[in-house]
């Protein structure tokens, strides 16, 4: 259904951003994840990164940690998609939620980000979703990467994974595309702009934003 032609009880499709937070351990690349609730709205009892929806309050920080390119590609706004968040408020509500939704944080303009993908919800779902994706290194945390102490009770089961052990898990779709993708990138793999899964319109589409 074309996005100007759909239902009135189609969700407004909300900007989101997300990161996945990465650290070594013994040479292998591990990955942060949590579970969300059973009775959660939205994708219940699905493992994901840590992440959602833009507040009001998520004011425009500027993009410190992003490369120019990675800047340049989060200011992209498709046609077709209403909104379009400035990429200062991605990157606050981002860490904003990674703090929220684990504990863990970075401290004042020393998160070093790298947007790398990037998808919109299907229609006919409770909530649909702009979402951004932020691959981090965890090393530059302010406390301890192993203390969810300070987390809220929006993700259980936080926990490091290996790449192999986070396929296992009960995911959603489009983070198992995204595991693909950044699996790639901690091998060392180039990325020839970053993947878009755009369902805005009548069509899903695909593409990468160079």
């Amino acid at each position: 259904m074309a996005l100007g032609t759909m239902s009135v009880d189609e969700p407004q499709i909300r900007d989101a951003a997300t990161v996945i937070l990465t650290r070594r351990e013994g040479g292998e690349a591990r990955i942060l994840m949590g579970q969300r609730g059973a009775k959660a709205v939205f994708m219940p009892s699905k493992f994901v990164f840590p992440g959602g929806g833009l507040d009001a309050a998520d004011e425009d920080a500027g993009v410190t940690g992003l490369s120019a390119d990675c800047a340049a590609r989060l200011a992209q706004i498709s046609p077709g998609v209403p909104g379009g968040a400035a990429p200062g408020r991605l990157v606050t509500a981002a860490l904003r939620e990674l703090r929220e939704e684990t504990g863990l944080g970075y401290p004042p303009g020393a998160a070093k980000l790298r947007y790398v993908f990037r998808a919109i919800t299907p229609p006919g779902r409770p909530r649909r979703f702009d979402a951004r994706f932020f691959l981090a290194d965890a090393a530059g945390l302010d406390s301890d990467p192993d203390d969810f102490s300070q987390a809220s009770d929006e993700l259980s089961h936080l926990a490091w994974l290996g790449l192999g052990e986070a396929r296992k898990l009960d995911l959603p779709f489009v983070t198992e595309v995204v595991l693909a993708e950044i699996s790639n990138l901690l091998r060392g793999g180039d990325q020839p702009g970053v993947p878009f899964f755009d369902n805005s319109g009548a069509r899903p589409a695909f593409r990468r934003i160079l």
